[in-house]
């Protein structure tokens, strides 16, 4: 079965003026534009392609790679909106459709959202929504605390990053847990912080505990070398500052300073810390 959305793995069948036919082991088959066929190849080759609707609502293989697959989540541009909708730009010759019933709020042209790509039951179609957490559950969460996890950062407020976890869950680092530039649209590793009673799941982007010490270690001898050896940075220095300098915490700073004293890989002095 071909299906839409998603990558599939099918068989070079034929060359014709169009393009390429691909097909699969049900006998399914769909066409490969000539734009988008490989510069080498020969018939029985497997190629994996994605497939999407094309203008005339037909199935069509392209090599591009979408923004966005089904079932999951992406951060889009809106190019144009209409009496119908608003439509994304995605990554694929065709854009994306999202009815103003799936919109959260009245979309702009030039304005980017988080998109959950779904298909149509009805008209067989792929659709976008802005409505996202019809989507997401905590209702039944499967995971432990320290797990890593896949997270897509959704919107930030006073208290910190919303974020989607695993494309399944809505979770929140808060804002005293950031320690480098977070944005609206970003996927990156995290760590389950812990979940809460109330099924709130809070995330970190270091790992908890002890675990954190040995990779902020690493990176403060980085920077020391980087910095001739020396940093004007100690246990007394303002959070704030060894915030912005060195993108962690006060106590995760002094953690770490404290394992590299232990192993004598620095010295403490009252203006900084040395390089032994």
């Amino acid at each position: 079965m071909i299906n839409l959305g998603v990558y599939n793995t099918l068989e070079i069948l034929r060359e014709t003026d169009p393009g390429l036919y691909l097909g699969d082991t049900e006998e399914n088959v769909v066409l490969l534009p000539h734009r988008y066929k490989p510069e080498h190849f020969e018939i029985g080759d497997m190629l994996e392609v994605f497939v999407y609707l094309d203008y005339d609502e037909r199935p069509v293989a392209t090599n591009l790679t979408p923004y966005v697959t089904l079932n999951n989540f992406g951060y889009l541009h809106c190019s144009d909106v209409n009496e119908f909708g608003a439509y994304m730009d995605w990554g694929v010759q065709k854009q994306l459709f999202v009815p103003f019933s799936e919109q959260a709020r009245p979309m702009k042209v030039g304005n980017w959202y988080i998109i959950y790509l779904y298909l149509d039951d009805k008209t067989n179609r792929l659709v976008g929504a802005s409505k996202t957490n019809k989507y997401l559950s905590n209702d039944t969460v499967e995971l432990e605390k320290l797990e890593e996890v896949d997270i897509m950062v959704t919107h930030l407020t006073e208290l910190g990053a919303n974020v989607i976890i695993n494309g399944k869950y809505k979770g929140l680092i808060f804002i005293d847990d950031i320690f480098e530039d977070v944005r609206t649209g970003d996927r990156m590793k995290a760590y389950i912080k812990g979940i809460r009673e109330d099924k709130k799941i809070d995330v970190v982007l270091q790992v908890p505990g002890y675990k954190s010490i040995e990779p902020n270690a690493n990176f403060i001898l980085e920077e020391l070398k980087a910095a001739g050896g020396f940093i004007a940075l100690h246990d007394k220095s303002d959070p704030d500052t060894i915030k912005n300098e060195m993108g962690m915490s006060k106590k995760s700073f002094k953690k770490a300073i404290g394992t590299l004293y232990k192993d004598k890989q620095i010295v403490l002095k009252e203006d900084g810390i040395e390089l032994v």
